[in-house]
């Protein structure tokens, strides 16, 4: 498609058109809380996260929390609350997203450079790779932390451990030699560290979500 074909006008047309309806059918479909964090979402990839691409490397941490709130609304849709097991799941992609990204910037700083973006591998580099690190310690923390707060049982921290000690392992690698080979095998570690940490998560958890108790039948005498 050539560039004419998609002005600004169109490209916002067409945003409306699927973020409006989007928005609307979470709401009504699902649940209002649901639908707010969606809209939410909206705004801050668009109108904050995008702009300060340009503006500062604040930007990596605003679109980290972008890409938290999905599994978030996933866990509102489910039982329409906005409880710690939430707040748990959103933290844990919030802080997969920085050795994620930070590995995968690393390769690309050139690019980045030249397209004027602002972001730590290119303008803080140490900053890059202490930050990576330090998310990938976080990751064994919040696997504890899922049990304390009963999301899942205490065999989930144990067995997940093995994995998060490889990424932290590949993190600190990232963090001490600081050059490709070692950023892209943290990077494509994660590719499979996230969903492997979730589908461990999900054999290990602690109730069914929603799972409501059924009332006691109490039996009038006779």
């Amino acid at each position: 498609m050539s560039p004419s074909l998609c002005s600004p006008l169109i490209a916002v047309s067409f945003a409306a058109a699927c973020a409006v309806p989007g928005i609307a059918l979470l709401t009504l479909a699902v649940n209002p809380l649901t639908g707010a964090l969606g809209a939410f979402n909206i705004f801050l990839y668009t109108c904050c996260y995008t702009p300060m691409k340009r503006l500062s490397i604040a930007n990596t941490w605003v679109g980290s929390v972008v890409g938290a709130i999905p599994p978030i609304m996933g866990w509102t849709a489910a039982t329409g609350s906005l409880d710690a097991g939430a707040l748990l799941m959103g933290a844990i992609l919030y802080s997969w997203q920085f050795p994620h990204f930070n590995a995968l910037s690393w390769n690309l700083r050139e690019d980045y450079s030249r397209g004027g973006y602002r972001m730590m591998s290119v303008t803080h580099p140490d900053m890059c790779r202490r930050v990576a690190l330090r998310h990938c310690l976080g990751i064994i923390g919040l696997s504890t932390l899922s049990s304390a707060v009963d999301v899942t049982t205490w065999n989930f921290p144990i067995i997940s451990l093995p994995i998060n000690l490889y990424f932290t392992y590949l993190g600190y690698r990232f963090y001490r030699d600081a050059d490709r080979n070692s950023a892209r095998k943290l990077f494509f570690c994660s590719l499979w560290h996230l969903p492997t940490l979730l589908l461990l998560m999900l054999t290990c958890k602690k109730s069914v979500v929603g799972k409501k108790e059924k009332p006691e039948i109490i039996q009038s005498p006779r």
